[in-house]
């Protein structure tokens, strides 16, 4: 052990010494290179590895190295929400970029299943070197810099080689955003004798950290779901491209080595990803990277940790398009340099794990070319042939009440071009076609495992996250096959009216139409009860919820009442309907005391540190991008001083909340008392109990009966994190009844609703027989892993949803995450209830 620790201290002082003086530290065996393209040192006046490269920087030498260079193009994909350009280098010989196209329709005619091309060693393999998904682990797009060089510059013969036998894309930052954010704090802290000590504010950033995007969101998890544009713009290349090899480079804890694949094996219990991708394909490339971190002496693991059960990562999604998508995890030095148990790990040293990983990738590919083009055939291919395991040939969806929440999930299955056909007023998706694997990721759950501990979640059936109910087919008849989304959505213009205008609440973009009319100045009412009239287009039932506009009430003229409801109606594409009368064919009238006129929100969230950002990050979204409702962010350590009187609705998400002090607490309490509305979700919801400032408890497990101990069993130390993991919810679709006449339900037609728990709060019904909103059903498991033991005990006698009096205020307390990823349209409308219904019901 003594000799091990020497041999690590002497190779991290090499490696500080080598790193100031020569890039040839990286990429000297690389030699020689034409001294006309600039290196990334002389580009950007530093070396690598001295400085924390800033995006726009990144791009400028990627423009630079395509205009100086035949090797080279490059294209903008996307931009960010911050719009930072997201770009691709794309290189190869000057031959093979002169001839492109033709190229790339070689290489796609392997992924069309009606064709049968066998030049599998003809065609130049496709390489999809992708870095830094996670802002705050940049090793990798600084490896992303030397790499383009290097293919660009080296006049190397094993160079020339893989120039002519592959095209590479170099996505150098696939999260600029959140890559400047750390770059930026990296840079400020670092100081002239660097500063290895890992407490220093250079190796610890400030909330919410550079790992997520402008939202807070996780990208790394967005690829299934596709809700950003970093992830839309991924998503149309990858599926214009269909990439052989695809890279994923990450950092993982200072004291650890490199990771490559292998993972862990994958947890489900039957795969839809063909076994010959997680276990031919990694055994073949495994040695490749081993041999080469074996020349630099770079210790290393593999097998023992992370997994590609979740469909939605950088590392498992390109599984499903027929490549082999790849991981790397490198021990991360968190700024320049930091102290580690063996010795000091230089920034410079984690690139060159990243950039020699890299290399090797390379090498792997061109040197299993026929086998990776065989591969992605016979993946497409299988996928028209094989037959499901459910027995069923295809899938009908559609909602009758919501064709927005239709609009969304079908753009949802075509961004990943899963073929959608129109059937009456519903959807059929046939799972006979080329994305047959993608098909099932949407619809399909699942009840047993081979695993019990996940890197991430254990379920993903798409089709639950849109509450979009659907059944198995066991023939399918199909109708016109929808190109796009155009016209999914058809309602009928909005006539002048001369006495209301009513806005079905069901459709998931009346909430933004309300928003937008009270911020207009107009005056709306929500019903409380059922009723049907008759309108302009004819006698229409209305549900719980649906909101009403008396012209006759408004502090504006007709005419302008019209224009304003005319224009939320074009905006956002919802059911509006006009009456010129209030006198109701069944149910309320329009002047029943049960229509109660609507607070327009006033909506503050406590951010910061202690908060749960990537929950705050989704509140945020949500509210900024689909409802365009402000939202004041209150960082904690403002709280003090913040005048909650400006807002009549406060947010709060996971979180420890430890800055709030007694004071603090009862200012809030205080506040909720006048009237006010406190949401809570998950976390902030057991904050609320714990600090008493609600009257509801937690579920806890029952005691033992007998009055003698629990016999503690002797089990393997071995044995212990899987053992504990097993007992955690990290992911799991659960089923709810739902009170559909209370205030928060209003919106939905089916009192089962699908709702998404990744945490371990459980909430005990309330003591108030009508408060209790939405609890868990008898038989609520619909997809993921969850223990027996969890379920009996915690799951079903506990509550989703409740409303706890305060006062003359309420706090609604969510158990689980109706924003979950940005991705739960299905819930989202619970949450938006409760910031405009809020205040009209205790």
């Amino acid at each position: 052990m003594k000799f091990t620790k020497l041999v690590f201290l002497l190779f991290f002082s090499v490696i500080v010494s080598s790193s100031s003086q020569a890039q040839d530290y990286f990429f000297k065996d690389k030699a020689p290179f034409n001294k006309v393209i600039p290196t990334p040192e002389e580009f950007l006046g530093y070396p690598i590895g001295e400085q924390h490269t800033r995006h726009d920087l990144i791009v400028a030498y990627f423009y630079k190295l395509a205009e100086v260079s035949d090797r080279a193009t490059i294209e903008v994909y996307g931009k960010t929400h911050e719009q930072r350009k997201l770009v691709m280098l794309t290189v190869s010989s000057p031959k093979n970029l002169s001839n492109l196209e033709s190229i790339k329709n070689q290489h796609l005619a392997f992924v069309d299943p009606n064709k049968n091309p066998k030049n599998y060693n003809d065609v130049p393999v496709f390489i999809q070197l992708g870095y830094n998904v996670h802002g705050n682990e940049p090793s990798s797009s600084e490896a992303a810099l030397l790499t383009a060089y290097t293919l660009v510059a080296s006049t190397n013969s094993e160079v020339i080689n893989y120039l002519n036998k592959s095209i590479i894309f170099i996505d150098p930052t696939i999260n600029p955003d959140g890559r400047d954010r750390h770059t930026q704090w990296a840079n400020q802290f670092k100081a002239k004798a660097l500063v290895s000590d890992n407490i220093d504010a250079e190796h610890n950033e400030a909330w919410p950290r550079g790992r997520t995007n402008h939202y807070w969101f996780d990208l790394n998890r967005d690829w299934l779901l596709g809700v950003h544009p970093e992830s839309q713009g991924k998503l149309k290349w990858m599926h214009s491209w269909y990439p052989n090899v695809v890279t994923d480079f990450h950092e993982m804890g200072t004291n650890s080595n490199h990771f490559f694949e292998p993972m862990k094996p994958i947890g489900s219990l039957d795969p839809i990803m063909p076994k010959e991708n997680y276990e031919d394909l990694n055994d073949l490339f495994a040695p490749y990277f081993s041999s080469a971190l074996d020349k630099i002496g770079s210790f290393y693991y593999t097998k023992e940790s992370f997994d590609g059960t979740y469909p939605g990562y950088g590392s498992s999604y390109p599984d499903l398009q027929g490549g082999l998508a790849l991981l790397f995890e490198q021990a991360s030095s968190r700024g320049h340099v930091q102290d580690t148990d063996y010795g000091k790990m230089t920034f410079a040293f984690t690139i060159r794990n990243q950039y020699t990983s890299g290399f090797a990738t390379i090498k792997a590919a061109v040197e299993n070319i026929a086998f990776l083009r065989k591969y992605q055939q016979t993946f497409f291919k299988t996928a028209i042939l094989q037959k499901a395991k459910t027995g069923f040939a295809g899938y009908e969806f559609g909602d009758a009440y919501d064709m927005n929440r239709n609009k969304a999930f079908i753009e949802q299955l075509l961004s990943h071009k899963i073929k959608v056909y129109k059937k009456g007023k519903k959807f059929v998706v046939p799972l006979k076609q080329a994305q047959h694997r993608m098909v099932q990721t949407m619809f399909e759950t699942y009840s047993k495992y081979r695993d019990s501990v996940y890197y991430d979640a254990s379920a993903w059936s798409v089709a639950n996250f849109y509450n979009m109910k659907s059944k198995g087919l066991k023939s399918v008849k199909l109708g016109a096959e929808i190109k796009s989304v155009n016209g999914i959505v058809n309602n009928t213009k909005i006539k002048k009216a001369s006495y209301a205008y009513i806005l079905d609440w069901d459709d998931y973009y009346t909430p933004a139409a309300l928003y937008y009319m009270q911020s207009k100045g107009l005056t709306v009412a929500s019903a409380f009860k059922p009723f049907t009239i008759s309108t302009n287009n004819g006698n229409k039932s209305f549900n719980y919820g649906s909101l009403l506009i008396p012209i006759s009430k408004q502090k504006k003229s007709s005419a302008e009442v019209y224009k304003i409801v005319s224009a939320a109606q074009t905006k956002y594409d919802i059911p509006v309907f006009g009456t010129n009368s209030g006198y109701s064919i069944k149910g309320i009238d329009l002047g029943s005391n049960n229509f109660r006129a609507l607070t327009k929100p006033k909506v503050a969230m406590l951010v910061g540190e202690g908060v749960n950002s990537l929950e705050a990050g989704e509140v945020w979204h949500l509210l900024d991008t689909r409802i365009d409702m402000p939202i004041t962010k209150v960082r904690m350590n403002n709280f003090r001083r913040a005048n909650l009187d400006k807002y009549n609705t406060l947010v709060m998400v996971s979180g420890n909340y430890s800055q709030l002090d007694s004071i603090q607490r009862l200012k809030l309490k205080n506040w909720v008392s006048k009237g006010n509305t406190i949401v809570t979700i998950a976390g902030g919801s057991k904050w609320l109990i714990d600090k008493k400032i609600v009257k509801e408890s937690l579920t806890k497990k029952s005691k033992v009966k007998d009055k003698k101990k629990e016999e503690i069993k002797r089990l393997p130390f071995v044995d212990a994190r899987e053992n504990k993991g097993r007992e955690r919810v990290g992911g799991i679709i659960l089923e709810v009844d739902l009170d559909l006449t209370h205030p928060l339900g209003f919106g939905y037609r089916s009192e089962k609703l699908p709702v998404y728990k990744n945490n371990m709060i459980f909430l005990s019904p309330s003591k108030n027989a009508y408060a209790t909103v939405a609890k868990y059903t008898n038989n609520p498991h619909i997809d993921g892993f969850i223990t027996q033991k969890n379920l009996d005990t915690f799951i079903k006698p506990s509550a989703s949803l409740l409303v706890s009096k305060i006062g003359k205020g309420r706090a609604v307390l969510f158990a689980d995450n109706p924003n979950f990823r940005g991705a739960w349209y299905g819930t989202n409308k619970l949450f938006l209830n409760a910031l405009f219904l809020g205040n009209k019901f205790n």
